[in-house]
């Protein structure tokens, strides 16, 4: 079956709220949640535990992700219920990319970072242990579809009827910069950005296999999966 292009569309009105709610994501929330907590704490006269904060801010983004992109999301999951097996097989296959491509890209990046520490897979390590169920929610469920709706389904989506290869670049680059770019400023550290290396082998498996499909359900579901096993193997 052909793959369905026009899953991607989105409204003029998802385009500009998504665009804001984007932009508020990757370049505000890094740095205001903290003070925001903060101020509730104050006025609630009572500290509010680290997974507490956690799952009030990924509950807060799920739920303005689902408000915005209401139609965007009834339109994809239509296309994942017209063929099912073939997601399921794409993400599966996608899977296997993901750990085959990111184990190699992991040893030949090891050459070039040279035993630089990742403070975000340190700070989701310590999370995972402190509070295992609520973390285990967030990074495999919460997570996962809010960042997929907005880097694959927004900016993947909304480019590449325009350009395919515009599409990837931005995506990729950007899912990068999402997990690294507060701790190279917090850190005042500019040799911390090559860490954005290590996310563009999944940000370029999760367009792809979204692209594949035309369906976001495909990206979320690896995506999902990817963490998951993240999580499980530090736990067990």
């Amino acid at each position: 079956m052909a793959k369905r292009a026009a899953s991607a569309y989105m409204t003029t009105l998802e385009r500009i709220l998504g665009g804001v709610h984007f932009c508020i994501y990757l370049l505000v929330l890094p740095f205001v949640t903290g003070p925001l907590f903060a101020l509730l704490e104050r006025l609630l006269g009572s500290p509010i535990p680290d997974n507490v904060q956690n799952m009030i801010y990924y509950y807060v983004l799920f739920a303005v992700t689902v408000v915005i992109f209401w139609n965007y999301l009834g339109r994809t999951t239509g296309y994942f219920l017209s063929a099912p097996w073939r997601t399921v097989g794409t993400a599966l296959v996608g899977l296997v990319a993901f750990y085959g491509l990111n184990e190699l890209a992991y040893r030949l990046l090891g050459l070039v970072l040279d035993g630089m520490t990742n403070l975000n897979d340190v700070a989701i390590s310590a999370q995972v242990r402190d509070a295992p169920r609520s973390t285990a929610l967030i990074v495999v469920f919460l997570a996962p579809f809010v960042e997929e709706v907005l880097f694959r389904g927004y900016v993947f989506g909304n480019l590449r009827d325009h350009s395919r290869w515009a599409a990837y670049a931005a995506s990729c680059l950007l899912f990068a910069l999402l997990h690294v770019w507060q701790f190279a400023v917090v850190e005042q550290n500019l040799q911390y950005f090559l860490l954005m290396l290590q996310y563009l082998v999944p940000g370029l498996v999760l367009a792809w296999v979204y692209d594949r499909t035309g369906t976001l359900w495909t990206s979320i579901g690896l995506h999902a999966a990817a963490n998951a096993l993240s999580a499980w193997t530090i736990v067990a």
